[in-house]
């Protein structure tokens, strides 16, 4: 067995290294606008998850899944979320071990006043600047990764 690395070209280091510089940058930039909203991007997320669903409430481990974070970094974010009213927790009836998380009228009215922002900052940066064959190419190009990702084992 070879425990030599494949190491990247200078073509596939520079296409890694722009792919991780724009992650980066994006990433940090909509954190900073959500900021002006009083949320982060962890709280974003998890609302986002939530108000997806009709009745505004996962299962916690539905939700876990739904965002790919572990229980325990789930539980400790729901604990701040509840703390800001922007989520409860509520016992799940058919099973007394399990639990929903809800978004509360408080977390609905949060991020109905922060999607909109949020919405124009993706269009203005990422959307407005591709034309439409290539805002295809970038989904198709991230379905690749992600079919990848969700091929190889955690």
């Amino acid at each position: 067995m070879n425990d030599t690395p494949a190491w990247l070209s200078p073509a596939e280091q520079h296409a890694w290294r722009a792919f991780i510089r724009l992650h980066q940058k994006l990433s940090a930039r909509l954190e900073r606008d959500l900021k002006a909203h009083k949320l982060s991007g962890a709280d974003f997320q998890i609302l986002v998850a939530l108000t997806d669903t009709p009745d505004g409430r996962q299962r916690f481990q539905d939700l876990a899944h739904t965002i790919e974070w572990e229980q325990s970094r789930l539980s400790h974010q729901i604990a701040r979320m509840t703390k800001r009213g922007l989520v409860a927790r509520e016992e799940c009836a058919e099973d007394g071990r399990g639990a929903f998380v809800a978004i509360t009228p408080a977390g609905r009215t949060t991020i109905e006043a922060a999607a909109p922002h949020h919405v124009a900052t993706v269009r203005r940066l990422v959307i407005d600047a591709l034309g439409p064959d290539e805002l295809a190419t970038l989904a198709r190009l991230s379905n690749l990764i992600l079919e990848q990702l969700d091929n190889e084992p955690p």
